[in-house]
């Protein structure tokens, strides 16, 4: 266990970085970075596909459309399509002798009859395709689950983007990293808390007032946050939105771009397993910036 933490002396709001982030060449920047955002939620196996999250259990878990399959698939997927079985090493498939199975690995392809399948723990997984659905399972603290994907799901089809706030520097704000806890924990959407490192604490100002807030991440290398603030649940999601953040820049400066705050993948499905804030990582105050609400079922 490590603890690490950039400590510095001033805290600043800015306004572009000393000029060069306040013009159409900064929004520009943001645009590109959403349109590169919106062409991988529209690949093929992006979270707009996903159709099924399935618990496993020990021992055999027969897989298809059929109502007596013990994970019963979404429309489109084989009638008996095969069997998990899993102990408490391994996980084995088997292909029903009816249906056609390959394994998914790039842009190669081989059909098969039956494989071992390594989980998103040991990432990447083993992934599976039949017909236009895309299979493989997770490790979420040690439950087990089969995640689905449909190359042709509806939400797919029908997407058409995300409305976004108006770019606006004041919301590119630089911050410091203060000494803090080596862990955070880290709520899920099942109802689960697991540990994940921090290299500390981001403290900065909105309007100059102090805020803070705990992302998780190794020394020295990018930062994931997830957080909540007050424009959950009215004009954004109600489970938090994320931001990735770069490194400290050589003299020690984190950059905090509220711009590129972007949505959970919760919001386009029921069957992902999105991070929630963490305490402490509620914001009482309206981050009216980067991704809005996306759709109004979730």
């Amino acid at each position: 266990m490590w603890k690490w933490a950039w400590t510095f002396t001033s805290l600043l709001l800015i306004s572009g970085c000393g000029g060069e982030k306040t013009g159409p060449d900064y929004i520009a920047e943001i645009d590109q970075w959403h349109s590169e955002r919106i062409e991988s939620l529209r690949g093929d196996t992006g979270w707009l596909t996903l159709v099924g999250l399935h618990p496993l259990t020990k021992g055999v878990n027969s897989l298809g459309a059929s109502a007596d399959a013990d994970v019963i698939l979404a429309a489109g997927a084989p009638y008996w399509l095969g069997a998990l079985a899993v102990t408490d090493d391994k996980i084995m498939f088997s292909v029903h002798p009816d249906a056609e199975v390959e394994l998914l690995d790039g842009q190669n392809e081989s059909r098969l009859s039956s494989c071992t399948l390594a989980t998103d723990k040991e990432s990447p997984p083993t992934r599976l395709t039949t017909g236009s659905l895309v299979f493989y399972v997770i490790d979420r603290d040690g439950k087990l689950f089969l995640r689905v994907k449909d190359r042709k799901s509806e939400v797919l089809k029908s997407f058409q983007g995300i409305e976004r706030f108006p770019v606006d520097v004041h919301w590119r704000l630089t911050a410091r990293l203060d000494p803090g806890p080596a862990t955070l924990n880290v709520p899920n959407a099942l109802g689960q808390k697991a540990a994940s490192s921090s290299p500390g604490v981001l403290v900065f100002e909105i309007d100059g007032q102090e805020y803070r807030l705990t992302p998780t991440g190794e020394p020295g290398e990018s930062m994931f946050l997830v957080f909540g603030d007050e424009t959950n649940g009215k004009t954004t999601y109600a489970g938090g939105r994320f931001l990735v953040i770069d490194p400290p820049a050589n003299d020690g400066v984190v950059v905090l771009d509220f711009n590129r705050t972007y949505n959970p993948p919760c919001v386009f499905t029921p069957f992902a397993t999105c991070p929630l804030p963490a305490l402490g990582n509620m914001l009482p105050v309206a981050i009216e910036a980067g991704e809005m609400m996306w759709g109004n079922h979730h």
